[in-house]
C-alpha cells in the first residue's frame, strides 16, 4: 500500500491546514525563477504561511535560498518523478506551518544541496551565515549514514550529537522524514518497512519527547498504515461508518460555549477529531466506541488563569469525571507540553474528553521546540550565543531554553558511552519509557524522570558521577533503600558518603573510606541509561572493588559488655492499697519521664507500656481496661535503642565506645546483616540514671555512619 495514498491526512483532524500540490510545484520548478519582483510561485505558498507565523520576517534569505536550492537541483528527479526541488520545498512547508523561525526555513531549504549537488558547505556559510551553514552541516551529517541495520547506533547517535548543539538540526530531520514517509509509496515493499520501523521505534518517540505533536500523530498514521496494513483499514472503515459521529461532541461543544459566554470568559471551543491510530488504541481499549469517542474538545483562552476559571464552570455545570482530570499547566510534562486535561458527561451519559490551554501552550503542543523561534535570538540580552558564532556561558555549558530536560540527559549519557551499540540498546529502552515523572531533591530542584525510576536513578540525575559515593536516601522524609521506586511528586533526600553536610542525622565524613563506589546490585534498581552506564563505568574500571560481598551471617548476637546490674523497675501502680507487681514492657521499654500505662496480665502483674506503643491501642480495642500507674523514685532504668547505620569498619567499636562513655551499661546488643550498605544495631542498655537518655541517643547519632537512633518498638532480643 502507498503511504501516500493511505495517507490519513484528508481525516478532518487536518481540516483547514493546506497541503503542498507536488505537481503545481514540479511544473513552478520547471519554468525557472520568476521576476525579480516577486517571489517564485514555488516558494510563493511557503512564504504565505511564514507570514501568518511571522508577518514582520524579512523574505530576502528565504528567496535566494530557493533560487539557489532549485538551481543546485535542477534536473534531479525523485523516484516518484517529481522535480527532486519539491522535496525542500516540502520539508519547508511542513516547518513552516508550525511556525519555524526564517533561519530553520532557509537550512531547510538547503538541507540536501551540500550532500547531493555542487554547493559546498563553505558557500552556504558565505552566502548565508555561520548559523545556516551550521544546521545544514548538522543536517547533512545525518544524511550520510545509511539507516542499514548496522548503522543504526551511530546514525543516532550522530543525530543526538547534533541535535543537542542546535535543536533545530532535529527539527529538520523528522520534518525531512515525513515528507519520505508520505511519498514511501515508491519504494519496494520491504524497504517501506524497514525504514517505517525505523521511524517507530526511534524517530516517533523523538518527535513526541521534542513535543512536536503535529509531526508525531502524522509519523504514526503513516507508520500505522505499512506495519499493521488490516488493523489501519479496519480503523479507517470505523471512521467511515462514524462519520456523522462528531454530532454529539458539537453539541457538548455548543452547550460549553454557551456556558463559557454566559461566565464573561472569552474562548475558542474546537472539535479535535482523534487521528487512526489514537482511535485504534481507543477502540482496542474500550470495545464498542460512542460518538464522543472519535474526537476531544479543545478550549483555548488568553491567560493560565482563564484555564482554571474554564475548568471550574465545567465542573458546576457539567458532571465532571475526576479521574480524568490532569493538571499540565502547574506539573508541565518533560516535552514542554502544558494544558488542562478533564471529562464531562452530557445529559444522555456520553463522556467528553476536553483539553484546556491557553493560545501559547497550543502552539508549544502542537510544534514542541520548534514553536519557541531561535534560542539564540536573545544572545546579547542573556549571553547565549550560538555553536557556530561564538562561545558559551561562564560555566562552560551552553544555556539552550528550548531544550528539554530528557534532550539534556540524554546527550550526557550518550557522550559516557563509548560503545554505539550499547548507546543504541540504551536509547531504545529510554524512549520505550511513555510515561516520566517528576521528583522534588532536597534543594526544591525537580528532577524528571521516567516512571518506574528508583532512588539510584535520582541520585544520578542530581549528581552525575559524585551519585558514586550515594549510601542512602530519605524519601518524603523516611529513610527508603537505593532501590526504592518513586512515585510522582516524591521529595527525594540522597544522602553520600563524601557530603560534608551532617545529611539526615550524622556526619557522614567518617562512612566514606567504607564507600568507595557503587554495589554491582545497583544495576538491578537503574531504569535510567545515565545511572547503568555511570555505574558499568565504574564497575569495569574498579574491578578488584567491585566484587560482591561475601555473604553475611543473617544475625550476629554480641557479647554483652556488661549484664551484671539487677533491672530496676521504677513504675508503680498508682492506686490506693494496691501491691500488684510491675514489669516494663520489652515492646517499647519505657523510662522515666515517658507517659505510661499499665495493663494486667496473668498472675496479676501489670505490664508498663509507653502510651504511644502500638499495643496500647490493641489492649483498648479489646476492652482491657487500663491500669493507672505512675514512676517511682528509683532512677536507673533499662532500655532498648535501635541504631540505624551505613556500614564501615570500627562502626561497633565507636558505637559501643560512645554508649560507654555516658555511662550506660550493654545488656544485650544484636547486629543485622547490612542490606544496601544499611546496618541495623539493637542495644538493650541500662541506664544509672534515666535523664540520661535524651544525651545517649544524641551521643550515638553522633557516630560517624549514624543516620538515626530511636527506641525499640517491637520485643527486643535478649543475650
Amino acid at each position: 500500500m502507498s503511504a501516500e495514498a493511505a495517507n490519513p491526512g484528508a481525516h478532518s483532524r487536518r481540516r483547514g491546514r493546506s497541503r503542498i500540490d507536488l505537481r503545481r510545484l514540479g511544473r513552478a520548478a520547471l519554468l525557472g525563477p520568476a521576476g525579480r519582483d516577486r517571489l517564485p510561485d514555488a516558494i510563493g505558498h511557503v512564504a504565505d504561511v511564514h507570514r501568518a507565523h511571522h508577518p514582520d520576517a524579512d523574505l530576502t534569505l528565504l528567496h535566494r535560498a530557493y533560487l539557489l536550492a532549485e538551481s543546485s537541483h535542477r534536473g534531479q528527479f525523485r523516484k516518484s518523478g517529481e522535480p527532486y526541488i519539491t522535496h525542500p520545498l516540502a520539508v519547508t512547508l511542513i516547518l513552516a506551518e508550525l511556525g519555524a523561525e526564517t533561519t530553520t526555513l532557509t537550512a531547510s531549504l538547503l538541507h540536501d544541496t551540500v550532500e547531493d549537488t555542487e554547493v559546498t558547505l563553505d558557500q552556504v556559510r558565505r552566502e548565508f551565515g555561520a548559523e545556516v551553514g551550521y544546521l545544514v552541516d548538522g543536517v547533512t551529517k545525518l544524511e550520510k549514514v545509511d539507516y542499514g541495520a548496522a548503522a543504526e547506533p551511530e546514525t543516532f547517535r550522530k543525530m543526538l550529537v547534533a541535535t543537542g548543539n542546535d535543536v533545530r538540526v532535529m527539527s529538520i530531520k523528522l520534518a525531512d522524514r515525513l515528507h519520505n514517509m508520505r511519498t514511501l509509496g515508491v519504494m519496494r515493499p520491504e524497504k517501506q518497512v524497514r525504514i517505517a520501523k525505523v521511524t517507530q521505534d526511534v524517530l516517533i518517540p523523538l518527535a513526541e519527547r521534542l513535543g512536536v505533536q503535529a509531526l508525531k500523530t502524522e509519523l504514526e498514521d503513516l507508520v500505522f498504515a505499512i506495519l499493521e496494513p488490516e488493523e489501519y483499514e479496519r480503523t479507517r472503515a470505523l471512521i467511515a461508518e462514524n462519520a456523522d459521529a462528531g454530532a454529539d461532541l458539537d453539541t457538548t461543544a455548543e452547550r460549553i460555549s454557551a456556558v463559557l459566554k454566559d461566565a464573561g470568559i472569552t474562548a475558542e471551543v474546537q472539535i479535535r477529531p482523534r487521528h487512526f491510530v489514537s482511535v485504534h488504541r481507543v477502540s482496542t481499549k474500550r470495545g464498542r466506541l460512542r460518538g464522543t469517542d472519535f474526537g476531544r474538545l479543545l478550549i483555548l483562552v488568553a491567560e493560565d488563569a482563564d484555564c482554571y476559571a474554564v475548568l471550574g464552570e465545567l465542573h458546576t455545570c457539567f458532571t465532571p469525571v475526576v479521574s480524568e482530570f490532569k493538571d499540565f499547566i502547574a506539573a508541565p510534562k518533560f516535552n514542554l507540553y502544558q494544558s488542562l486535561h478533564t471529562a464531562v458527561a452530557g445529559p444522555q451519559g456520553a463522556v467528553a474528553e476536553v483539553l484546556i490551554r491557553t493560545h501559547r501552550m497550543h502552539r508549544v503542543a502542537e510544534a514542541g521546540v520548534i514553536a519557541l523561534g531561535n534560542p539564540y535570538a536573545s544572545a546579547e540580552a542573556t549571553g547565549v550565543e550560538h555553536p557556530a558564532t561564538g562561545p558559551s556561558d561562564v560555566d562552560g555549558e551552553r544555556v539552550d531554553p528550548t531544550r528539554p530536560g530528557w534532550l539534556s540527559r540524554l546527550l550526557q549519557w550518550q557522550q559516557a558511552t563509548p560503545d554505539p551499540d550499547a548507546f543504541w540498546t540504551s536509547l531504545r529502552a529510554d524512549l520505550a519509557q511513555d510515561r516520566e515523572i517528576t521528583v522534588f531533591a532536597a534543594d526544591g530542584r525537580m528532577l524528571g524522570l521516567p516512571a518506574g525510576a528508583t532512588c539510584v536513578d535520582a541520585a544520578y540525575a542530581q549528581y552525575g558521577e559524585r551519585a558514586h559515593s550515594c549510601i542512602g536516601a530519605r524519601v518524603n522524609g523516611r529513610l527508603a533503600a537505593l532501590g526504592t521506586v518513586l512515585k510522582d511528586g516524591d521529595t527525594v533526600h540522597l544522602l553520600r558518603g563524601d557530603d560534608d553536610s551532617r545529611g539526615a542525622g550524622g556526619s557522614l565524613k567518617g562512612a566514606q573510606e567504607a564507600v568507595s563506589g557503587p554495589e554491582p546490585d545497583w544495576l538491578d534498581h537503574a531504569r535510567t541509561p545515565a545511572a547503568r552506564i555511570a555505574i558499568t563505568a565504574w564497575l569495569e574500571a574498579h574491578p578488584d572493588l567491585a566484587q560482591p560481598p561475601a555473604a553475611a551471617p543473617r544475625r550476629a548476637a554480641l557479647t554483652p559488655v556488661a549484664a551484671d546490674r539487677p533491672t530496676t523497675v521504677s513504675a508503680v501502680v498508682d492506686l490506693p492499697d494496691a501491691d500488684a507487681a510491675v514489669r516494663l514492657a520489652g515492646c517499647c521499654t519505657p523510662v522515666p519521664p515517658d507517659a505510661v500505662t499499665g495493663f494486667s496480665v496473668r498472675g496479676g502483674v501489670v505490664t508498663v507500656h509507653r502510651e504511644e506503643c502500638p499495643a496500647v491501642s490493641r489492649m483498648r480495642s479489646l476492652d482491657r481496661a487500663p491500669v493507672p500507674v505512675r514512676w517511682g523514685d528509683a532512677a536507673g532504668c533499662r532500655v532498648t535503642l535501635v541504631a540505624e547505620s551505613f556500614g564501615r569498619p570500627r562502626l561497633l567499636a565507636d558505637l559501643t565506645e560512645a554508649i560507654a562513655t555516658e555511662g550506660a551499661a550493654i545488656v544485650s546488643a544484636t547486629v543485622e546483616p547490612p542490606s544496601q550498605q544499611r546496618v541495623r544495631h539493637t542495644y538493650t542498655l541500662q541506664l544509672p540514671d534515666a535523664a540520661g537518655l535524651p544525651a545517649l541517643m544524641r551521643a550515638m547519632r553522633d557516630v560517624a555512619g549514624v543516620y538515626d537512633v530511636s527506641r525499640a518498638q517491637h520485643p527486643a532480643a535478649t543475650g
